[in-house]
């Protein structure tokens, strides 16, 4: 056998990292799942029937951008301070903390959601870090079995959330919230166990030291550098979005804080990130030529991260809309609607090898070069077709027609292809184009990306209250369910396009670390 056949083996420390996210996601799908429904019949009684659903959707959203919110801590924490195995053990503490805040606290608004904002610190602060872990385990020896981790990393994510999506809404239903709260509370104490238990074979790669030509200093640089006989428009540009972010916080009271506040951060990103763009060169002298060119990789992979925010505002409403659309429709008695979760795991698992052993294959052989920046552009697609099938069913519901929970099988099929592609794709994306001093930070933008999503989720919400837009809306014909259907499957497309035309001019990157 050869040296590089011998040297190119599956990390023997990668066992202990999956059994730990296995545990950790059936906890935390495990809870998720039956979030909407436990506020739905419980929590949220007190609020008019009328004004129940709406509730439920905000609460849950603004749930899923705090736990796409804190990896940015994480991130921050892990890649300057404590290091990727520090900031994941101690978070996940906190992670079973707040498991333990949602089985005590079943009657206590405050009690309730001081469990569900524990949970997003935990939870979300170790959420790049699991899979940036994970990436260090590889090294250029080794890099090619790194994709089959990911993609087993995410079946082994959706073999947890397979079986608590079917139980846990069963056991709500039989045992009640203190018992279908704490089950998941106690896989995540095994998810905390496991990882700590392989310690001592992991390879950790320790924090960065302070940076002098870190990524923010450099955008600091160009922003404020000044250039003889040139304008400063990259800083006027960034300025435009600090004042367009103190406007959306002023719009506290009406957008709520965390929509006002995650809009007021992609504000100041955006704008801060393009302005940065324009004047980038003025960094050069300043700065070394390779912490420049860093930083405009950076800005190119957020652009990208961007465009994939579409995806998320449909894939997450598969937890609020899909299943309030599934209590108007027919069903057996003893299934509850939450459990139709389980279809989209299941799915996961048998997409991932069928795609790997058939379809990548097939169409490799028809001339199809499948590339990570192809399946993510088809899979915002798919998942705007899911959309405008899952409208197709809310049309017929809002005609008259009684429609089967059976109807939800093709749009659960079609948006849980594009997850497959968008999502196991985009996490060994996000950790390969990542310069070294980034891992964590830029696998934490991924994720970020998610708590975009959901923040277009809440505003589009809060814009149909409006009663401007309720009499455009009520001008079409539709319901609001169905507007905001098709609204959101035009909104995915509109990016899937807009995605593939930027990725021909990208890139790609190798920053995988060297060989030991």
């Amino acid at each position: 056998m050869s040296t590089a056949v011998k040297q190119a083996r599956w990390p023997r420390q990668i066992p202990y990292i999956i059994a730990s996210e296995a545990c950790e996601r059936f906890s935390f799908y495990g809870m998720r799942n039956i979030l909407t429904p436990f506020l739905m019949t419980a929590l949220l009684l007190s609020v008019p029937e009328h004004l129940r659903a709406g509730e439920a959707k905000d609460v849950f959203h603004s749930f899923v951008i705090g736990v796409y919110f804190f990896p940015l801590l994480g991130g921050w924490l892990a890649d300057r301070y404590l290091g990727k195995y520090n900031t994941i053990l101690w978070l996940s503490i906190v992670y079973v903390i707040g498991h333990l805040f949602l089985a005590l606290f079943e009657t206590s608004k405050e009690g309730f959601y001081t469990g569900l904002f524990l949970i997003a610190l935990g939870s979300g602060g170790i959420k790049p870090l699991v899979s940036a872990f994970m990436g260090d385990q590889f090294d250029q020896s080794n890099k090619a079995l790194a994709q089959k981790a990911f993609d087993i990393f995410y079946f082994t994510i959706n073999f947890g959330s397979f079986f608590a999506s079917l139980l846990m809404p069963l056991t709500l239903k039989h045992f009640g919230p203190a018992v279908a709260f704490g089950i998941p509370g106690v896989l995540m104490a095994l998810a905390t166990l496991f990882f700590w238990l392989g310690r001592h074979r992991y390879v950790h790669v320790a924090p960065e030291p302070k940076d002098p030509h870190s990524f923010l200093k450099v955008v600091k640089t160009a922003l404020l550098a000044k250039q003889s006989g040139k304008a400063n428009g990259g800083l006027y540009l960034a300025l435009v979005g600090v004042a367009l972010a103190l406007f959306s916080l002023s719009q506290t009271a009406t957008l709520g804080f965390v929509a006002a506040f995650c809009l007021a951060l992609v504000l100041l990103m955006g704008f801060g990130g393009a302005g940065a763009a324009i004047q980038l060169e003025r960094a050069r002298g300043v700065h070394p030529d390779i912490a420049v060119d860093g930083v405009r990789s950076v800005l190119r992979i957020l652009i990208l991260f961007a465009l994939v925010t579409p995806f998320w505002s449909l894939f997450d409403q598969k937890a609020s809309t899909w299943i309030l659309q599934a209590n108007e429709m027919s069903k057996p008695d003893w299934f509850e609607p939450a459990m139709m979760q389980a279809l989209n795991p299941l799915l996961v698992m048998l997409l991932i090898p069928f795609n790997h052993i058939v379809l990548y294959p097939l169409l490799e052989r028809c001339g199809v070069r499948i590339t990570a920046l192809r399946r993510m552009g088809a899979g915002i697609a798919f998942a705007g077709l899911s959309w405008i099938v899952i409208g197709s069913v809310q049309l017929a519901m809002d005609g008259g027609t009684v429609m089967s929970i059976v109807w939800q099988v093709l749009p659960y099929a079609l948006l849980t292809f594009g997850e497959v592609l968008v999502s196991a794709t985009g996490l060994e994306f996000a950790y390969s184009q990542a310069p070294a001093a980034m891992k964590g930070t830029i696998t934490s933008f991924w994720q970020l990306s998610v708590t975009v999503g959901n923040l277009w989720v809440l505003l589009a919400n809060n814009s149909i209250r409006s009663e401007t837009v309720l009499s455009h809306v009520a001008a079409t014909g539709l319901s609001q369910t169905a507007f905001l259907m098709f609204f959101f499957a035009g909104f995915a497309l509109v990016a899937a396009a807009v995605f593939a035309l930027y990725a021909r001019s990208y890139t790609m990157l190798d920053n995988y670390r060297a060989a030991a």
